[in-house]
């Protein structure tokens, strides 16, 4: 998973490259708000998919646990 957000994060670092190129900036200005924006997309992508794993993780160790307890016939209700 971290491959594809740090792909993802260099598609759109040399996209970036790309835009301020066009828009006429100097070279230094290119580079450090491509990296600024890599750095932050990066970083929040990351967050993003960890969250989301942490939940699938939580949804699923519940799910067997009620699956377990409707196996040996232990419910909560009882």
């Amino acid at each position: 998973m971290n491959k594809i957000i740090l792909q993802f994060g260099l598609l759109v670092f040399f996209f970036a490259i790309i835009y301020f190129i066009q828009r006429g900036h100097a070279l230094e200005t290119v580079f450090l708000n491509s990296l600024s924006i890599f750095i932050l997309l990066t970083i929040m992508l990351s967050i993003i998919v960890i969250g989301l794993i942490k939940a699938i993780n939580r949804n699923s160790l519940n799910k067997l646990e009620d699956y377990a307890e409707q196996i040996s016939g232990n419910k909560k209700n009882e």
